[in-house]
């Protein structure tokens, strides 16, 4: 990842493509730019298989729907691992409130057939578990509150956070998805729009409560990102320092190093290879080799 305007020669870029390695450009704020990759090796059947079932509606619910529901999931277990850790510091009560409205919310979601109905409920459920992040904030909570989500720009030190690892997501998200040969441009449950990642933003909303609320989480109460790693703007917008975004890379890295065990498949694989993962499990499930696909359900 580059987030400086120095760029790089043709030669490098050559080098990596041709190892598999994927060059992603970012402007100094952390605006994401361009990505550089290699030839694509995609199935052309794949992508068309992509294309007809973006193009139907009651096709891309039933895969978005496993998404959501994997979003929802995750977002439920997010606060009731911070209650479980900390039962004597967060209101439990409220937490539970939402714990129960996002169960609650699941039972609907696996039965929704209409895709409008289906981002409402996402709607709804993002709005509950917004409702409680600032509970979950343990620690600084003078410099590190969260409000609710703003972007474009962010406003406060949280959403700054939010926002970049977001960013870094999608990118992964959308590497892996043309790792695998699909399309990350054709969604299912975001639509069509120029120069928008849809499919990438489908496959990250499962990923984001445990790849990037939950490091944010721990930078912010262990006192790993501090004030000083912030700053405002003009504007009013919340910048990270270059101290700040590197401590903030480091950390999204190590993390992406850590092993897990992957749910579905129940293997051993690094943070870093669950976006290719569940890219390669839509796939199959594409290819008609699985019958249904599997969402990331982190436990």
């Amino acid at each position: 990842m580059c987030f400086s305007y120095n760029g790089a020669t043709p030669a490098f870029m050559g080098a990596c493509a041709k190892r598999g390695v994927m060059l992603s450009f970012f402007n100094p704020y952390g605006r994401f730019l361009c990505r550089v990759v290699g030839e694509n090796r995609g199935n052309v059947l794949l992508r068309k298989k992509q294309y007809r079932i973006s193009e139907n509606e009651e096709a891309s619910c039933r895969i978005a729907k496993n998404m959501i529901l994997g979003k929802v999931y995750n977002c439920r277990w997010c606060i009731d691992r911070t209650v479980r850790d900390h039962e004597l510091r967060v209101d439990t009560k409220q937490c539970g409130k939402a714990i129960q409205c996002l169960a609650m919310a699941m039972d609907k979601i696996k039965n929704e057939t209409d895709l409008n109905s289906l981002r409402g409920l996402e709607g709804e459920c993002a709005s509950v578990y917004f409702g409680v992040f600032d509970i979950l904030i343990l620690n600084q909570k003078e410099e590190f509150y969260f409000h609710g989500r703003n972007k474009r720009p962010p406003l406060d030190n949280v959403n700054t956070m939010l926002s970049f690892g977001y960013t870094l997501l999608a990118n992964e998200c959308a590497g892996a998805l043309e790792g695998v040969g699909l399309d990350s441009y054709v969604g299912f449950m975001h639509r069509d729009r120029p120069g928008r990642k849809s499919l990438a933003l489908d496959l990250m909303e499962e990923l984001r409560a445990v790849m990037v609320d939950r490091l944010v989480l721990t930078l912010i109460n262990n006192r790993m990102m501090r004030k000083e790693h912030f700053q405002k703007t003009e504007s009013g917008a919340v910048e990270f320092t270059d101290v700040g975004k590197k401590k903030f890379l480091t950390a999204w890295q190590e993390r992406k190093r850590e092993q897990i065990t992957h749910p579905y498949l129940k293997e051993k694989i690094s943070w870093g290879l669950v976006p290719y993962v569940q890219a390669l499990l839509l796939a199959r499930y594409l290819r008609e080799d699985l019958d249904g696909y599997p969402p990331f359900l982190w436990k």
